[in-house]
């Protein structure tokens, strides 16, 4: 099946699905473990946090040389690169015998951590119709979607049954797996020809996108709130379905994101954005004022719903908004403000519980999203107001 025929499900995007999916499984396998490691070689609790900011630092960094990479190299090539440098940084930690070379080591694996998901979002797009795009990066996300959330209980499993050597080696292994698949990736016809068109310069950031990438730094500072201390919230409130909560999320944003993608390509963001924010607003608050594990569960379901359609029509709205040759762009923006919204968010809701309690943290992160909701309800009818005055009918990602 090819984009002539205006298919998605092509060998090449299954390949670059499941990939994608391999490198967040490990990724997120390592959440919960690395730290742990920290400790046994005598780190402290402020040796985690180095150990976790330094990978983010190091992705954000990589990701402005993303486009201008791609007129040296062919992308497939940078993707193929990008996920050996995350293959060998994976099982590197083994190696480690104190904390400072376990931070130099993280810092190439957040390299190249960050060039992949770009070049995994941009391979995607390129593949897919672009009257589809939506549809297709949705589709793109479900298998990053599962992944995120069977990688932590992937990770403590495996140390419970075994030990560092076979975490860091088996993940190793697995994101091998992930490097033969991108190897039969295929590129669209077109591909090359756009790698041409890319102007080569630096780009920190990519202001056509500014809007929506400073929509995706709130989403993620409230996604931070979730990632971060939702398990000891858990402890807090006396709940026991951490694991189910987090499936669940994973439940909901798999069946969201098979009919949310269809909307965007047909009517635009806000068809997305707007209800995605309330059901993301419903979520936290039952969560704050969840008294049971039913209710816990609830709000995970909204939630699900809410970040599971939001997410992935944010990325096709940076996407759309640039020319195809310039996604890289587009994407290294996006990916860097959304990191920096969980970077920042937990920083800042981890002073929040400091002060008040867990419990708080879901407050403010429905408040952020309230504030999503309220300043893109503004520029959409500021939007579509210049629009009419100029006589112009277009969507607002336009």
């Amino acid at each position: 099946m090819s984009i002539i025929n205006n298919k998605i499900w092509s060998l090449s995007f299954i390949f670059v699905v499941i990939s994608n999916a391999l490198v967040f499984m490990i990724f997120e396998m390592l959440l919960p473990t690395l730290p742990l490691f920290v400790t046994s070689l005598g780190g402290e609790a402020s040796s985690v946090g180095l150990v976790t900011g330094i990978f983010m630092l190091s992705a954000i960094l990589i990701r402005p040389f993303a486009g201008m990479l791609t007129t040296k190299i062919d992308k497939k090539l940078l993707l193929i690169l990008g996920i050996l440098i995350i293959a060998l940084s994976t099982g590197a930690y083994y190696l480690s015998s104190n904390i400072t070379t376990l931070l130099i080591i993280r810092l190439i694996h957040g390299a190249g951590f960050g060039l992949a998901t770009t070049y995994f979002a941009t391979l995607a797009a390129e593949i897919v119709p672009k009257d589809r795009r939506g549809e297709g990066i949705g589709y793109f996300g479900v298998g990053e979607t599962i992944a995120i959330s069977v990688g932590p209980m992937i990770g403590i499993m495996t140390l419970e049954l075994y030990d560092f050597q076979r975490l860091f080696f088996g993940g190793m292994a697995v994101l091998f797996l992930a490097v033969i698949m991108a190897i039969f990736i295929k590129r669209a016809p077109k591909g090359k020809e756009l790698d041409k068109q890319v102007s080569g310069k630096f780009k920190l950031f990519e202001k056509r996108v500014l809007f929506p990438a400073l929509l995706i730094l709130l989403i993620g500072i409230a996604a931070g709130g979730i990632m971060s201390f939702l398990s000891l919230y858990a402890i807090e409130k006396e709940f026991t379905q951490v694991g189910l909560f987090f499936l669940l999320i994973a439940a909901a944003s798999f069946i969201i994101r098979l009919i949310s993608g269809k909307l965007f390509d047909k009517y635009g963001p806000s068809i997305i954005l707007i209800p995605s924010s309330i059901l993301s607003i419903i979520g936290l608050v039952i969560l704050y004022v969840a008294v049971s594990d039913t209710m816990f569960l609830i709000a995970a379901i909204f939630y699900g719903f809410g970040f599971g359609a939001i997410f992935p029509a944010i990325q096709t709205w940076c996407i759309n908004l640039v020319e195809e040759h310039e996604h890289e762009n587009a994407m290294a923006s996006f990916f860097n403000f959304f990191d920096l919204g969980i970077g920042g968010g937990s920083f800042i809701l981890g002073l929040v519980a400091t002060v008040t309690s867990y419990q708080t943290i879901y407050l403010v992160a429905s408040i952020t999203y309230g504030v999503v909701l309220v300043i893109y309800i503004a520029y959409a009818v500021v939007k579509r107001n210049c629009n009419k005055h100029n006589g112009v009918s277009v969507q607002v990602d336009n």
